[in-house]
C-alpha cells in the first residue's frame, strides 16, 4: 500500500511538472534559468522555501536529535529563524540588481556590476567547488530513507529513477517546473511529519512524559540531553550566526530570488515563510520518541523519524511520508541541477569556450550538463560515498563567504572587483585550512572566523583600490542595456 501512495505521488508531480510548460514562443533561456522573473508571490515562496527544506529535514535534522539531543535542534532552527529576516531586508535587494543588471546565474550578478569578467569567473569556480556535493549529499540521504522502507531495493535503481525523474522536471519547464512541483513535494513533505509526529504524541498520551523519561535517562547518562549543556553555547551561537549569514548568500539562492515578478512579490513571500517552522516540533516529538523506544539506530540515527514512522503509521500513511521524504530530496536536486547548468553554460561555455552561442545553443548545453551532473552524482553515492565527505562537510563553509561580496554589491560604492575577489578567495582558503587541521579558534565556528577575515580583506583591498560603482540600494530596477 505504501507503494502505490508513493507511485501515485510521483505520478502526480510529473503531471504538474507537464502542466507548467510554456508555449514555444515563451521558451527563453530566461524561462529555462529563471522562469522569466515572472514568479508571484505565491510560487516564488514555494520555490524558495521549498529548496530550504530538503532531505535533511526528514533525515538530518530529527538524526541530530536523536543523537544529539537539544544542542543540535537549537542550532538548527536557531539559524533558519535569524536567516528569514535577514532575507526580507535583502532578498528584494537582490532581485532589484539581477532585473538591473539581467542576471540569471549569481556569478552574473558579480560580474556585471563590477564589470569584471574575472570576478564573474572566480565567483563560478567557488561555486562550482561547493555546490556538486551538494547534490551528493541529496542522493544520500535518498538512499538512507530508501533503504530504510525496502531494503531490498537496489540502490543504484533507486537513485537512477530519482535522478531521471529530476531531469524530467527541468526538460519538462526548467524552473517553472522547479517550483510547481515543490508545492506538491511540501504538501506531502508536511503532511508526512505532522501525522508521525500526532502519532508520537498519541502514543505518549503528550509531549510531557516524552521529555521527563528522556531527562531521567540523560541523570544516569543513558539518554540525550534535552538542554544545551553550557560549554557548547560559544559554538552553536557563532554558528547560528554565521549559516543566518549566508544562507542566501549561495549561487542556486540567488537564482531562486531572480524567478520573483518583482520586489514586492519576494518580500511579501519572505514575510511567510517562518511559518514552516511550525512543523519542527513534530519532528521533535517524534525524533525524541524514537529515542525513548528505538534503541537500534545507534549506528544509523538518520533514520529516527522514518522508523517511528515504521512503528506508528498504516501503511497509506506510511506512504505520505515516503512521497514527501523522496520529493524532498528530488526537488533539491531539481534546482541545485538548473543551477549547476547556468552556471556551466552560461558563466563558463558562453563567456569562455564558445561566446558566440546562441540561446538554443546554450540550453542545449544547460541540458547536457544537467544530465551529466545527475549521473556522476550517483555514482558517487553508489561507488565512493565517503569521496566527497570532507566537501560535503565544508560546502556551507564556502557558501557563505559570498556573503560579504554580496553586501557590497548592494551598499557600499567603493567595493572593488579586486576586493570582493581576493576576500572570497582568502575566505574559501581559510575555511578548508582551519577544517582540515581540525581548529576551532576560541571555540567559535570556524566559518565565522574565515568569514571574517574574508570582510576584512575586501574592505582593506577596496580601499587600497576603490572602485566607484553605484550600490543596488541607490539604484532603480529598471534594466541596464549594456547588462541584457
Amino acid at each position: 500500500m505504501a507503494g502505490i501512495v508513493l507511485g501515485a505521488i510521483i505520478a502526480m508531480t510529473l503531471v504538474v511538472a507537464w502542466r507548467a510548460r510554456v508555449t514555444r514562443r515563451r521558451d527563453t533561456l530566461s524561462e529555462f534559468f529563471v522562469g522569466s522573473r515572472s514568479f508571484v508571490s505565491l510560487l516564488f515562496f514555494f520555490l524558495a522555501v521549498g529548496e530550504i527544506y530538503s532531505i535533511g529535514t526528514l533525515v538530518g535534522f530529527p538524526g541530530g536529535i536523536y543523537a544529539g539531543g537539544a544542542t543540535y535542534a537549537v542550532w538548527f532552527m536557531g539559524y533558519i529563524l535569524l536567516a528569514y529576516p535577514i532575507g526580507y531586508f535583502i532578498n528584494p535587494l537582490v532581485w532589484r540588481g539581477g532585473r538591473r543588471y539581467g542576471a540569471e546565474t549569481g556569478p552574473d550578478l558579480y560580474e556585471r556590476h563590477f564589470r569584471s569578467k574575472g570576478l564573474g569567473l572566480t565567483a563560478a569556480l567557488s561555486g562550482m567547488i561547493f555546490i556538486i556535493p551538494w547534490g551528493q549529499l541529496q542522493f544520500a540521504g535518498l538512499e538512507v530513507v530508501v533503504h530504510a522502507f525496502d531494503p531490498h531495493l537496489t540502490a543504484v535503481y533507486a537513485l537512477a529513477v530519482a535522478a531521471g525523474l529530476a531531469l524530467a522536471y527541468i526538460v519538462l519547464s526548467g524552473m517553472r517546473a522547479t517550483a510547481t512541483v515543490s508545492i506538491v513535494k511540501d504538501v506531502f513533505m508536511i503532511s508526512g511529519i505532522v501525522v508521525v509526529g500526532v502519532a508520537a504524541w498519541a502514543a505518549a498520551g503528550s509531549p510531557a512524559p516524552i521529555f521527563h523519561q528522556l531527562a531521567q535517562a540523560h541523570t544516569t547518562g543513558a539518554g540525550i540531553a534535552i538542554l544545551v549543556p553550557a560549554a557548547a553555547a560559544p559554538f552553536v551561537l557563532s554558528t547560528i550566526v554565521f549559516q543566518a549569514a549566508g544562507f542566501y548568500a549561495s549561487p542556486f539562492g540567488l537564482q531562486y530570488v531572480f524567478t520573483g515578478k518583482s520586489e514586492r512579490a519576494v518580500a511579501k513571500a519572505q514575510v511567510f515563510m517562518p511559518l514552516y517552522m511550525l512543523m519542527y516540533p513534530f519532528l521533535i516529538v517524534a525524533a525524541f520518541w524514537a529515542a525513548l523506544h528505538i534503541h537500534s539506530l545507534k549506528a544509523t540515527p538518520d533514520l529516527a523519524v522514518v522508523a517511528a514512522g515504521q512503528h506508528l503509521l498504516p501503511p497509506a500513511l506510511l506512504g505520505v511520508l515516503a512521497g514527501g521524504a523522496a520529493l524532498s530530496a528530488i526537488v533539491v536536486l531539481t534546482g541545485l541541477s538548473l543551477t549547476v547548468s547556468a552556471v556551466v553554460s552560461k558563466n563558463l561555455v558562453r563567456s569562455y569556450i564558445n561566446p558566440r552561442a546562441t540561446d538554443p545553443q546554450v540550453k542545449r548545453w544547460a541540458q547536457v550538463v544537467v544530465a551529466v551532473y545527475l549521473l556522476i552524482s550517483v555514482l558517487l553515492t553508489v561507488l565512493a560515498p565517503t569521496l566527497m565527505l570532507n566537501l560535503i562537510n565544508t560546502a556551507y563553509y564556502g557558501f557563505t563567504q559570498f556573503f560579504p561580496g554580496l553586501i557590497a554589491i548592494l551598499f557600499w560604492r567603493r567595493a572593488s572587483a579586486w576586493g570582493v575577489g581576493s576576500g572570497l578567495v582568502v575566505g574559501d582558503l581559510v575555511a578548508l585550512a582551519l577544517y582540515f587541521t581540525h581548529s576551532l579558534p576560541w571555540g567559535l565556528n570556524l566559518g565565522l572566523i574565515a568569514l571574517a577575515i574574508n570582510a576584512a580583506v575586501l574592505v582593506a583591498v577596496s580601499l587600497a583600490r576603490p572602485g566607484s560603482f553605484t550600490p543596488v540600494a541607490a539604484q532603480s530596477a529598471e534594466p541596464v542595456e549594456e547588462a541584457l
